[in-house]
């Protein structure tokens, strides 16, 4: 039976805004701070980037509402979308673009289902936290539209990046 006094254990997953490896040694240890990662959703039709920090927990603007599959036949006539992972880190000059990497989303809003593989985008937020630049297979106005973005919110970090970023994003 069960004791309705007492309150549920609930354990959630939490952003952490300190250093979890100070050396207490209790909960949270080695777990991973995505204080520096940013969503950033690119819209080929529309030709516009936004930050969307929904993303995060797969709950952005474009994916409420969608049924998601590892399938692209759901979504037969659905609408491109990119899901960047942009993190940042510091250097002695200042802060810059140090890993960017592309997910891919088909959603069709009018049947509500959409394609993406999961895996992909855990892997490649991953890959980005590790300061890595994975933006080739994205299409060429894609490209240019996040290339905008990234050095209108800041054209200081934009060219204090890795010139790989810069060549995979400008090049055809």
């Amino acid at each position: 039976m069960l004791n309705n006094n007492r309150k549920k254990k609930n354990n959630q997953f939490t952003i952490l805004s300190n250093n979890s490896t100070d050396g207490h040694g209790g909960f949270g240890v080695g777990t991973i701070t995505l204080n520096n990662v940013s969503p950033v959703i690119v819209d080929p039709v529309e030709e516009e980037a936004f930050v969307d920090m929904g993303a995060l927990h797969a709950r952005s603007a474009v994916e409420k509402r969608i049924r998601f599959r590892p399938d692209r036949s759901v979504a037969p006539n659905g609408k491109l979308y990119w899901l960047v992972w942009v993190t940042i880190d510091h250097k002695k000059e200042g802060p810059y673009y140090a890993g960017v990497t592309a997910c891919e989303m088909i959603i069709d809003r009018e049947t509500r289902y959409g394609y993406k593989n999961l895996a992909d985008h855990v892997n490649k937020m991953d890959k980005s936290m590790k300061k890595q630049i994975i933006v080739e297979h994205m299409d060429t106005t894609s490209k240019k539209i996040l290339a905008q973005f990234l050095k209108n919110h800041d054209a200081d970090m934009w060219n204090r990046s890795a010139s790989q970023l810069k060549e995979d994003l400008l090049s055809n």
